[in-house]
């Protein structure tokens, strides 16, 4: 009766739009509808209308930008998202068949880093004025920062307390506080680095959560999707983010790096702060902190070896970000 269910549901959703469904399948958080115009997504929403609406004209804006990127779709009745029977809203999302961004390819990498340049500097041209839904707090850095932080003792304290410790735990113990130094560092940079002047300056439009999986080489062009987490905040956490995430791909090569950042400063100029801000981002050990976040969600009985091979990864690729980190440093000083 649920696998049922699960199938009705969908469809019942998409009655409410003004095409025609030929078959419905279960994509990534979403569910792919094959219709007369073309792949279609359902994705739950959980957001406002205000900031559903918001999202659309956006979208639809960045299109006349030249920016190829998913649009939203009204439903028959002109409403931006439509419910099912348990009042869970969804969007309707246009699709792009193609494929991600492959993190082995230094060409798609650079393309993707170049294609999030040019979408910052189309939003700068955004006529209407910034809703106040989509801005973040200024101190959003500094404060995250500061939870991971409190996290990283919690679960170093509740390790300590076992007395037989997995090897797992043992290792994360021995690299405990090597790791949390620099995750303290960071975070007292950061908390200089929070000028309410400066970071005013350095805000804008930000896709919220840019990487290889939202970047899709397709017969459109090259597109840019998954939008939900679109924010108003420091401009250059999207670079910061992408770049992080090709960088633990690629054993954090420092050429790759240096190459990724060039090429975004090639299309959209980084201001002096915002090479500063990059390397805050950067230099904090996000990586330990979320084996360490995603060992204390865990069953610890249940602890997978997987755990232990992250963590081995983590230890065994920090001289290279170190690396890295020192050559990004130096262009920092460089450009200040």
């Amino acid at each position: 009766m649920e696998g049922i269910f699960m199938y009705i549901r969908p469809e019942q959703i998409a009655e409410q739009y003004e095409m025609e469904v030929k078959s419905i399948s279960k994509g990534r958080d979403c569910f792919l509808c094959e219709t007369d115009l073309g792949m279609r997504a359902l994705k739950e929403y959980r957001g406002s209308v205000e900031r559903a609406e918001f999202l659309a004209g956006m979208l639809d804006f960045l299109k006349e930008q030249n920016i190829v990127a998913e649009q939203i779709f009204y439903t028959k009745e002109g409403e931006i998202f439509a419910r099912d029977e348990e009042e869970q809203n969804y969007l309707l999302l246009s699709v792009f068949r193609g494929a991600e961004c492959d993190t082995k390819s230094r060409e798609d990498m650079v393309y993707a880093v170049r294609l999030l340049a040019g979408l910052h500097n189309a939003t700068e041209q955004y006529p209407d004025e910034v809703p106040e839904f989509v801005k973040m707090n200024p101190n959003a850095l500094l404060l995250l920062y500061e939870k991971h932080n409190r996290e990283l003792r919690q679960v170093r304290n509740y390790i300590r307390g076992r007395k037989q410790k997995n090897e797992f735990e043992e290792m994360f113990m021995r690299q405990f506080a090597g790791f949390f130094e620099k995750a303290q560092a960071g975070t007292a940079v950061t908390e200089q680095l929070q000028n309410m002047e400066i970071c005013e300056e350095l805000t804008g439009f930000c896709h919220g959560d840019y990487n290889q999986h939202n970047v899709v080489f397709s017969r459109e062009g090259v597109a840019v999707v998954n939008f939900l987490n679109f924010s108003y905040q420091i401009r250059v956490s999207d670079l910061s983010n992408f770049v992080r995430k090709m960088m633990e791909k690629n054993n954090w090569n420092t050429s790759l790096g240096m190459e990724l950042i060039g090429a975004y400063d090639s299309v959209r100029k980084l201001k002096p702060q915002e090479l500063s801000y990059l390397y805050f981002y950067l230099a904090y050990p996000e990586k330990f902190w979320k084996i360490a976040n995603h060992y204390s969600q865990s069953h610890k009985a249940w602890l997978s070896g997987r755990n232990t091979e992250k963590l081995s990864k983590v230890v065994a690729q920090e001289g290279a970000r170190e690396h890295f980190l020192q050559t990004l440093a130096g262009k920092v000083e460089n450009r200040i």
